[in-house]
This record gives C-alpha cells, sequence and structure tokens, in this order.
C-alpha cells in the first residue's frame, strides 16, 4: 500500500473557504479518480507563527501503478484548479510514503 500525503499550510484569511472546498469539492474529486481507497483529513495541532492554519490529507492507495495514473492522468487539473483559487495564500509539499504495517 502507498499512502500519499499532502500537507498545507492555508493562510488564516481563506482558512475556512480553503477547508469547506476540500471537503465538498476537492477532496471528493480526488476520491472521483477511482485511483484511491481512503482519505484522512487532519489539522496539524502545533502553533503556526505565520497566523495560518496547516493540514494534512492523506490519500491510500493500492500500489505505485494506481498512484502514477493519479499524477499522469488526474493530479494536473486537481492541482491547476487549487493554485487558481488560492494562488499565493497557500503552501503544499507531497510526500509518497509505503505502509509497512
Amino acid at each position: 500500500m502507498i499512502l500519499y500525503n499532502v500537507t498545507t499550510n492555508i493562510d488564516a484569511s481563506v482558512h475556512e473557504e480553503w477547508l469547506e472546498w476540500m471537503l465538498n469539492s476537492h477532496i471528493p474529486d480526488v476520491m472521483t479518480t477511482g485511483m484511491f481507497l481512503e482519505y484522512h483529513i487532519l489539522k496539524v495541532m502545533s502553533d503556526d507563527e505565520s497566523g495560518g492554519h496547516t493540514y494534512s490529507v492523506q490519500y491510500l492507495c493500492s500500489g505505485m501503478d494506481k498512484f502514477q495514473q493519479y499524477e499522469d492522468i488526474y493530479a494536473p487539473a486537481l492541482r491547476a484548479d487549487f493554485i487558481a483559487r488560492f494562488k499565493d495564500k497557500a503552501v503544499s509539499f507531497r510526500t509518497l510514503l509505503e505502509v509497512i504495517k
């Protein structure tokens, strides 16, 4: 199994809008691709010095083939939509992890 983690720091000025969009649009769109089995969205509890909010969205994938299909076919448009909506109000980084147990 593969865990695809996207950590995002979102500016406080668009935090509520971002969270609503993530829960009602973006994450459902990612899951509709059929490349992931489940997801979790987590809020980082430590204080953010920037005044923003940090979240981790974790998607579970059955294997690298499915993840690569997601990257090649679906991710470019989904990322472009994210950038168009939140421009300089969000910073994300992605991590790919192998689930051992």
